[in-house]
């Protein structure tokens, strides 16, 4: 099986896929494409909270046309998504897109394929080959069924890859999307035992962000559990800085990314005596915005808090009305419970020192 460090490396932009790099978290912009300044607006919005390559929907020449004016206001890697019209391909790629999402054969014919493969080549694009379990070819969900979704989304990858290998083009990355996690999981795993190409991995329409962030969460942590995935995207129906949000959140569970602060809280229990609950949601908005990769444990009572607080940076245990904090598992100071949450974040600013993120004390809003 190929696994990601194994892959095909892909140049999207400044950044490198594939070939044991880092996973990255994708999103897409909601916007119209053609109206660039709201565009740049949300995009720049996302590059705040750490997506690292954007994709725009691109139904017609006009926002094929707007892609250079976008490039040029933001920081990341561009993916164009196409379906169907060749030319739009074709146009995005004359105006500097990073990366073009398409299916090769559902924009006409091998010549019109060529066309873009070209273009492709010429300005070192590469291509996406997007399978959605939604959108498969009939006479393959005929042979297969219902049950062997899996097959049917790897051959349908199968049959776009070949018409562009027969083209002699191989800047190709592969996403082989579905809202069943577990069908989702198996075409991965089918499609790394035959190929080696990057893969994108996502579960599309996975729901609004309470369900939906779960349901990505098993199915792209279990496909990244199996070495398999190099870029990732979570599909909300919300608000896309909540996909990249969860998506990170994701890569941190997995093993695979730290950014930001990483918060452990216990689930409280009737040994708990503080307002253990809103503590940690007061910690969690304070600490939110910081670029620190430090842990953070807020626990309930000295049962389990100082023994799980030693895998921290810093943690605060609560005890009656009052609470202690610990330093990597060492005891710091005791307060009363009012006084506690101040003198946590002055602790956690002077941990922010001693790791060198001195410049991020600015984010901790406390009042």
């Amino acid at each position: 099986m190929f696994t990601r460090d194994k892959t095909r490396p892909v140049k999207i932009g400044k950044l490198v896929i594939g070939g044991g790099n880092l996973v990255r978290v994708q999103s897409m912009t909601q916007t119209r494409t053609h109206d660039v300044a709201a565009t740049v607006k949300q995009i720049k919005g996302l590059e705040e909270v750490g997506c690292e390559i954007i994709r725009v929907t691109v139904p017609d020449m006009e926002s094929a046309k707007a892609i250079r004016e976008i490039k040029k206001q933001i920081k990341i890697p561009l993916v164009a998504d196409i379906h169907f019209q060749y030319l739009l391909a074709i146009e995005a790629a004359k105006q500097g897109v990073d990366k073009v999402r398409i299916n090769p054969g559902n924009i006409g014919g091998i010549d019109r394929v060529r066309e873009v493969v070209k273009v492709c080549k010429e300005k070192n694009i590469p291509m996406r080959i997007g399978v959605n379990m939604g959108s498969l070819e009939r006479d393959l969900y005929a042979k297969y069924g219902k049950y062997g979704v899996p097959r049917v989304m790897v051959e349908s990858a199968t049959r776009h890859i070949k018409i562009l290998e027969s083209l002699k083009f191989h800047d190709i990355v592969v996403s082989l999307k579905g809202d069943n996690p577990v069908f989702a999981r198996d075409a991965y795993m089918l499609f790394a035992k035959r190929f080696n190409y990057p893969l994108h991995v996502g579960i599309t329409e996975a729901g609004t962000r309470w369900a939906g962030s779960i349901k990505s969460a098993v199915g792209i942590g279990s496909i990244l559990a199996e070495g398999i995935g190099d870029t990732i995207r979570v599909s909300l129906a919300d608000d896309p800085k909540e996909q990249v949000k969860v998506g990170w959140e994701i890569l941190k569970s997995a093993g695979l990314r730290q950014k930001g602060v990483d918060i452990i809280a216990c689930p409280t229990c009737g040994r708990t005596e503080i307002n253990l609950i809103d503590l940690a949601k007061k910690v969690e908005g304070i600490v939110s915005k910081l670029d620190a990769p430090i842990k953070v444990a807020v626990m309930g009572c000295v049962v389990n808090g100082p023994g799980e607080a030693s895998f921290a940076d810093i943690g605060v245990c609560g005890g009656r009305n009052q609470g202690a904090i610990f330093k990597r598992g060492k005891l710091v100071s005791t307060h009363k419970e009012e006084e506690l949450l101040p003198a946590f974040i002055d602790e956690i600013k002077k941990v922010l020192v001693e790791k060198g993120y001195r410049k991020e004390i600015a984010k901790l809003h406390f009042s």
